[in-house]
Order: C-alpha cells, then structure tokens, then sequence
C-alpha cells in the first residue's frame, strides 16, 4: 500500500469485533510507535497495553462511551514530562508532540494491519493516574482502542481545508 493511501484509509473506528488481537500485531504497533521520531530522540513516552477482559472492565469507565467497551484492546499513552525536551529560549516541553507523533504511528500501523483504531483525548485523566497509581510526571496524554472494525466500514469522506488555505509560500 502506498503511503497517501494508508493515509487516506485511515479512519475512527467506533464499532470492535470481540476477536481479540493477535500479540504479535499489538507488538508490531508498538514497535511503530517505539520507532517514531521525537525531539532530541528523548522519547518521553510510555504505553501500556491493556488486552486482559479482567482489567479492560475495571477500565473501561474512564471513558463513558457504549462503543469504548467493544474494544478488546486499548494501548494507553502517557507522557513522562521529565524526559520531554524543553526548548531553551521559552522553556517550551515537546512532551505533547513527540506522544502525538507515536500516537499517529500507532494508528497508521494499525490500519495497514487490517485493524481500527480511534485517538481518545476526552476520558477522565485523574481516574487514569489513579487506576494505575501514575507519578505527576506521567501524563495520560491519549487512549487508543484497537481491534478489528465489526464490519468493513465504509470510509468516510475527510473535510479538509483546501490547500491554499493552510499552505504558505515564503510568506504569510
């Protein structure tokens, strides 16, 4: 598959199967996600993955969605805001972008690998930090369930901005 269109298949998938997922295509996401870039190669990132039906229950109502309970495997991304790099001039941390950047690899990887996967930002951090007894300096920065898609989804048509509007050629 060529990039562009991995790119353009990727999707938010709301809907899992109950098949689990193979070890061996969590490991590879994750490798994905090992392999990403980050500033000054800090990697300030951690991920803990969650496939046991046990600790997936107890979980799951850090984030009140009917659909999150179908998935039967969620990675949760935390970022360690004492390995990010922080930029001299303003003291900038690149905690935030360097996970970002894992994050899409994760979901990239995912989708070449026939599964789906969707970026969860709005769940309850403090019950994240408490579930697994998290130090200040780690930050549950996103939960990403993955599995395979219940049926084959339709793609949907991505809106975005028109090139001329984002795009900007030696000037502003």
């Amino acid at each position: 598959m060529q990039f562009i269109e991995l790119v353009e298949q990727r999707h938010s998938v709301r809907k899992f199967s109950a098949t689990p997922v193979e070890k061996e295509k969590l490991e590879a996401i994750l490798e994905a996600a090992r392999m990403a870039p980050s500033a000054v190669n800090f990697q300030p990132w951690h991920f803990i993955v969650l496939t046991d039906k046990d600790v997936l229950e107890k979980f799951y109502p850090v984030y009140h969605r009917d659909w999150f309970r179908t998935a039967p495997a969620v990675i949760v991304v935390l970022g360690d805001h004492h390995q990010g790099w922080h930029r001299k001039e303003d003291g900038k941390d690149h905690t935030d972008i360097d996970v970002a950047i894992a994050v899409d690899h994760i979901t990239l990887a995912a989708t070449e690998l026939g599964l789906g996967t969707c970026w969860v930002c709005n769940f309850h951090v403090s019950q994240v930090t408490d579930f697994f007894e998290l130090p200040s300096h780690l930050e549950p920065i996103a939960l990403i369930p993955v599995g395979y898609p219940v049926e084959r989804q339709v793609i949907p048509t991505k809106k975005r901005k028109e090139a001329s509007e984002i795009i900007h050629w030696n000037k502003f």
